[in-house]
């Protein structure tokens, strides 16, 4: 199997880069954003083709919140008219995609978790422009599995782990959000378990189909640096506080978190508990700092 992995840079695509190393079995091309311009259909099909590609992994994302705001052409540029052009170029070429969206396509107001079958409703550019890429996918005739996610952390990129983790390691105490809930997710996890689904598929088929992936449990802001803090033994005390007392330019759900039952059931997926996943991520940060 040929796979080609879009928006390696990112937390997502490097987790993919280390856990490809367990599949020799199969041949990783990996693209950055320098390397590809998702929007560019003519490069995005030679790409293909040079690869040989099979499946492409779709990891290119705008995934700042605040910025698209300010910057709205970028943002749909990648996001919904960069996942067009890579569904119809996986049409074209019997590519089967795995397209990486997002919980902000629902309006974040529910009382239990998202299903998959829930009524979407974005608030504000980036969720909008994540939204439009997922519906453009559906209508494009490509076969495709679409997998929402959400608070993800892991070794790469700038994420909110490794801000509490620098921050920690600065100041006497934080002041942390306390009324958003959601799923910390750790990015090495959604990698694993999207190359065991691509075990499993069949090239021969045509998939069609959209799933959640969060890690176990749900939990606060506030309780994730809470954990974060205790785990990497900081003595920074963390405060809870509630989330307008920090404006934001784009709109954040209150509540995002996601069902995984369905992508358990079709695919057999074992997900750890975000605070099972959270400790182990951080045990391995603290024997490489040690030595």
């Amino acid at each position: 199997m040929n796979i080609m992995v879009t928006g390696s840079d990112g937390q997502l695509g490097s987790e993919f880069r280390l856990v490809a190393a367990r599949y020799p079995q199969w041949s990783f091309y990996f693209f950055n954003h320098h390397d590809l311009d998702i929007s560019v259909e003519e490069t995005v099909a030679e790409r293909m083709r040079e690869c040989k590609c099979d499946v492409v992994i779709n990891c290119a994302a705008f995934t700042s919140v605040d910025k698209a705001e300010e910057d709205s052409f970028l943002s749909y540029r990648v996001n919904r008219d960069g996942a067009a052009v890579v569904a119809r170029c996986a049409k074209g070429q019997n590519v089967l995609l795995i397209h990486i969206s997002t919980y902000y396509v629902f309006d974040g107001l529910a009382e239990k978790p998202y299903r998959e079958t829930d009524e979407m409703r974005p608030k504000g550019v980036y969720a909008q422009s994540k939204f439009e890429g997922e519906e453009l996918i559906r209508s494009s005739g490509a076969s495709y599995i679409i997998i929402r996610t959400g608070w993800l952390y892991s070794f790469f990129g700038q994420n909110f782990m490794k801000t509490m983790l620098h921050l920690g390691g600065e100041r006497e105490s934080l002041n942390v959000v306390s009324d958003r809930v959601g799923t910390p997710t750790y990015a090495g996890d959604l990698a694993a378990a999207v190359l065991t689904m691509l075990g499993q598929v069949d090239l021969k088929k045509t998939y069609a189909a959209t799933y959640h992936y969060t890690n176990e449990g749900v939990c606060s802001w506030y309780d994730f640096a809470v954990a974060i803090m205790s785990l990497s033994k900081s003595p920074c005390r963390v405060m809870p506080i509630e989330s307008s007392a920090f404006p934001v330019l784009g709109p954040r759900p209150q509540y995002s978190v996601l069902n995984n039952g369905l992508i358990k059931r079709d695919w057999g997926l074992e997900i750890p508990h975000w605070q099972a996943s959270l400790a182990e991520m951080l045990e391995t940060i603290r024997r490489d700092t040690t030595g």
